[in-house]
């Protein structure tokens, strides 16, 4: 007779439903992300602003004068990708582009205060969806989670 000791993770609760494919890992790491971009979607619905424009906003003030190029590295976003968020940002008036003093070949991005008045709020967005988010595990849990994520993609 199995214990839950004996039993592996996927075993617990297996969806018959999904035969062959509730055992394979990538395709739960996939639900898990549809809920978890559904639910940011919904809670950042009337900021008018996506993960990854959150994401360069918060970049450039954390790191004022940071470059394009460190946003792309830093994010794993291509080049194309990255230009494509920061001039939607500027014509939003969220930032502002510059020449680094250190290699006036690199543009440095820095953050207007209306970017900042757009970023606080954004912020007090993802607290109430880290919230919705971490209510789901123990702090213990919350934290191997992140661990485990991590492995996959650093």
């Amino acid at each position: 007779m199995n214990t839950m000791n004996d039993l592996e993770p996927l075993d617990l609760f297996p969806d018959p439903r999904l035969s062959g494919i509730d055992g394979l890992v990538g395709f739960h790491i996939r639900l898990a992300s549809a809920a978890v971009y559904q639910h940011f979607t919904e809670t950042f619905s009337d900021l008018g602003l996506t993960q990854k424009q959150v994401a360069v906003l918060w970049l450039i003030e954390d790191q004022p004068g940071i470059a394009q190029a460190d946003i792309g590295r830093r994010l794993k976003m291509d080049r194309a990708s990255v230009m494509a968020i920061v001039n939607r940002m500027q014509d939003r008036g969220f930032l502002t582009r510059g020449a680094s003093a250190q290699d006036r070949r690199r543009q440095t991005l820095s953050l207007t205060d209306g970017g900042r008045d757009s970023l606080t709020q954004a912020r007090a967005c993802i607290a109430e969806h880290e919230n919705w988010l971490k209510a789901r595990f123990s702090p213990a849990e919350t934290a191997m989670l992140v661990e485990l994520l991590r492995r996959v993609y650093v």
